[in-house]
């Protein structure tokens, strides 16, 4: 396992093990203990994806010493707010059963997420979140937030994958030193990724599949991937990516696979914005 060095000082693994879209509590669970199992030590949830009770049972069952893991949870738009932000960051801790976060992200730039980044700098401060960071925060919004806040976000998590590469949002937070994160790194399986002619025959070079080399080629862009199985064998073999490198020609081979806009959300529609604002994770 490689790490990427945050600009706090603090190591984070430059993979790690996502729980979107796994809601039962018991298949959840067990995932995570599957993922810790097979080598995973960044385990990234969210107070939306409802699973962080789960998480936490999987985190306290694992044998794994707390200090080796690196869990990752983030606000909801519903708690977009100075004061709601502290109250939900003890939520997560509560459900997690933890005493800090080792990354705690806005998860949308939406709602009044200045003041919730004032709460998230407050638990920085006190020890309880040992980074902080946000989600889906295009280049114009994440510059803005740099250029307000007093702590630098570490992590900047956006959808990254071969046909969404962003490259001119990489080269901001590298100014900004902030470290990228990829969500849906397999394209949430669209574009026939698993089976693509040109990762796959990349891949083959160098006997790996067309999934690992997707993987590949954005951790040596420097992003951080988390890519999601409940399948413990799909789990090892994503895994199993440490033992290659991609030529230049290989990168540029990929690079050309970019389309340049997302095909799974668009967080300039009005209607999107309008249907998070409308998702409760609470009451």
């Amino acid at each position: 396992m490689e790490y990427a060095v945050l600009n706090n000082g603090v190591k984070m693994p430059m993979e790690g093990f996502g729980v979107f879209q796994v809601p039962d509590q018991a298949e959840c669970e067990q995932a995570v203990l599957d993922a810790i199992a097979s080598g995973y030590r960044l385990i990234d949830t969210a107070a939306a994806y409802m699973n962080e009770e789960a998480v936490g049972k999987a985190i306290a069952k694992c044998g794994v010493p707390r200090e080796e893991l690196f869990i990752t949870t983030k606000l909801w738009v519903q708690d977009s707010s100075y004061e709601a932000a502290k109250r939900a960051i003890q939520t997560s801790l509560d459900k997690l059963g933890l005493d800090y976060l080792d990354l705690y992200l806005l998860h949308q730039p939406m709602g009044d997420y200045i003041g919730a980044y004032r709460a998230m700098e407050e638990a920085y401060k006190e020890g309880k979140l040992k980074a902080i960071g946000v989600c889906n925060f295009y280049p114009a919004r994440l510059a803005d937030l740099c250029e307000t806040v007093e702590v630098t976000p570490a992590v900047n998590q956006v959808e990254l994958h071969p046909f969404f590469q962003q490259e001119d949002a990489l080269a901001l937070m590298k100014e900004y030193g902030v470290i990228p994160e990829a969500w849906g790194p397999f394209a949430e399986g669209n574009h026939g990724i698993f089976t693509h002619p040109v990762l796959t025959e990349i891949g083959k070079k160098y006997g790996k599949s067309a999934a690992q080399t997707a993987l590949r080629w954005n951790v040596q862009r420097g992003v951080v991937v988390i890519p999601k199985s409940v399948h413990k064998d799909r789990m090892e073999q994503n895994m199993d990516i440490w033992d290659f490198q991609l030529s230049d020609e290989d990168m540029a081979e990929i690079a050309k696979l970019d389309l340049g806009h997302s095909e799974i959300v668009n967080h300039d529609d009005p209607a999107f914005v309008k249907m998070l604002h409308t998702m409760k994770v609470h009451d």
